[in-house]
């Protein structure tokens, strides 16, 4: 089983935490404040969930990045090059409370993300649902909720794709990040807005 790590404990590494916690999946969360303002969260979403340092989480075979766009570059600095493992980029180039787009002059915001993680397999996904439909049942109307993803090494999206099936959503490949980060971001694509139930 590959470890796991978030970086950020806003609502959507919360969230995914929360998701985590329900499949009896263990995790490291981190926030920039240090693992000692973390304890208290982690005892209340389960066993599974331990607080830990930025370093400690960034170490993981998996990990989640979920940071304000304008805190990326700080929560990302100084930590070894990847190697090779996995990150999910969950971001999206916008923040409360003014919501006001970012100008990325361009680019997709996985492509800006993706120099920050340098050594990385980037994979786009647990941005473009809202953190509480993340953090919920994925069971709905009789389905399972969709939740996209993008990728450009077919074996880092193998790997996000099984972990979704295994937190229960319905998991679909949009394709390269050049692609789909630019259909799931928020703003600008048009897949944020659905809230997509696979039914069967």
């Amino acid at each position: 089983m590959s470890t796991i790590g978030i970086i950020g404990a806003g609502q959507i590494g919360l969230a995914i935490a929360t998701a985590l916690a329900r499949h009896g999946i263990a995790a490291t969360l981190s926030n920039s404040r240090g693992p000692e303002t973390l304890a208290d969260t982690a005892a209340r979403l389960g066993p599974t969930i331990t607080a830990g340092t930025r370093q400690e989480a960034a170490s993981k075979d998996i990990v989640f990045v979920a940071v304000n766009w304008s805190k990326l570059p700080a929560a990302l600095a100084d930590l070894p090059d990847f190697g090779g493992r996995i990150v999910i980029d969950t971001n999206n180039p916008i923040e409360a409370p003014l919501f006001k787009p970012v100008d990325l002059n361009g680019r997709a915001s996985s492509e800006v993300f993706e120099g920050l993680v340098p050594g990385a397999r980037v994979v786009k996904a647990f941005n473009h649902l809202q953190p509480q439909l993340v953090a919920g049942d994925p069971a709905s109307d009789g389905g399972r909720r969709v939740l996209f993803y993008s990728g450009d090494d077919a074996g880092a999206k193998a790997e996000v794709g099984a972990l979704i099936e295994t937190l229960g959503f319905f998991g679909i490949d949009l394709g390269p990040l050049s692609l789909g980060a630019r259909l799931a971001q928020f703003p600008g694509g048009p897949l944020p807005a659905l809230n997509l139930v696979k039914i069967g």
